[in-house]
């Protein structure tokens, strides 16, 4: 298979004198995204030679836990619905799509 385009996307992290995030902003050009500010970031990398999973997570200091809870309650949602579609497999992704459920509720985050 022939590669027909190639494409670029980038993460720029400004540390503090201890080396913790302050600032980060990202680039996907081809997406349309330029430059915007994030406050956290979790990315996995699947090493198939290793078969590991690499991961960087990375966060700002005065990212607020109410943010820090919703943004892992997003996460885990869409990671189900990544996983449903990459296997199709409906039953661990309804008991995903529980736990997720779960977390939301000891955490308080559904709105009523």
């Amino acid at each position: 298979m022939a590669i027909k385009k190639k494409t670029q996307i980038s993460i720029d992290v400004n540390l503090d004198e201890n080396n913790i995030p302050e600032e980060m902003k990202w680039t996907a050009l081809d997406g349309g995204v330029s430059e915007k500010n994030t406050k956290a970031i979790l990315l996995s990398f699947w090493d198939s030679e290793n078969q590991e999973t690499l991961k960087m997570d990375l966060w700002v200091k005065d990212m607020p836990v109410d943010q820090m809870q919703l943004f892992f309650h997003q996460t885990l949602i869409s990671l189900s619905e990544t996983y449903y579609r990459a296997t199709q497999d409906e039953k661990m992704t309804e008991t995903m799509k529980d736990f997720c459920n779960y977390f939301a509720e000891k955490l308080d985050l559904k709105k009523t």
